[in-house]
């Protein structure tokens, strides 16, 4: 299997596009629990442009009735991410300070649940700024954001 680039001027570009938005190629679950992750799936995907079609344990979206969970939900994307070893993009937990565009933070309760995943567009000095849905934001200020826990999604690359 051969890894290429991760392209994060395109996770930030497809973040821009359609932060106040919707894909309609994309169901928007904001109403089924919330949008975020799905968003930040989208995202990852404009930049790596691979899936993983594996049952159950992969990533990938064909509607909303036929993806897998760690499109839309916040800790299987987690563990997808940093757990894969097959086709799509693979990533490591990463202190903030390591992030860079195009990557991801997960925000989480004292007990350890995560329930929100910003994609980092940018930054302004040492401020994380993000892009979401759910809570539609663009250039928001990590630091603006009320949680007790933070994780850091660092893309590595993408096996083809």
């Amino acid at each position: 299997m051969e890894t290429k680039k991760y392209n994060r001027i395109a996770a930030v570009a497809y973040a821009r596009k359609w932060a106040f938005r919707r894909n309609p190629a994309y169901y928007n679950f904001n109403r089924i629990g919330g949008d975020c992750t799905n968003f930040a799936s989208q995202c990852v995907y404009a930049g790596s442009g691979v899936m993983n079609f594996t049952p159950v344990t992969g990533w990938f979206y064909r509607s909303a009735d036929d993806r897998t969970a760690s499109w839309t939900g916040v800790e299987y994307l987690y563990s997808f991410l940093t757990r894969n070893e097959g086709p799509g993009p693979f990533a490591e937990e990463t202190p903030l300070w390591n992030l860079k565009i195009g990557d991801l933070v997960q925000l989480g309760h004292e007990t350890g649940d995560f329930y929100h995943t910003p994609v980092v567009v940018g930054f302004r000095g040492k401020e994380i700024l993000v892009a979401a849905h759910s809570y539609d934001a663009y250039g928001r200020p990590l630091s603006s954001y009320s949680f007790e826990r933070v994780r850091g999604i660092h893309i590595l690359g993408v096996r083809t």
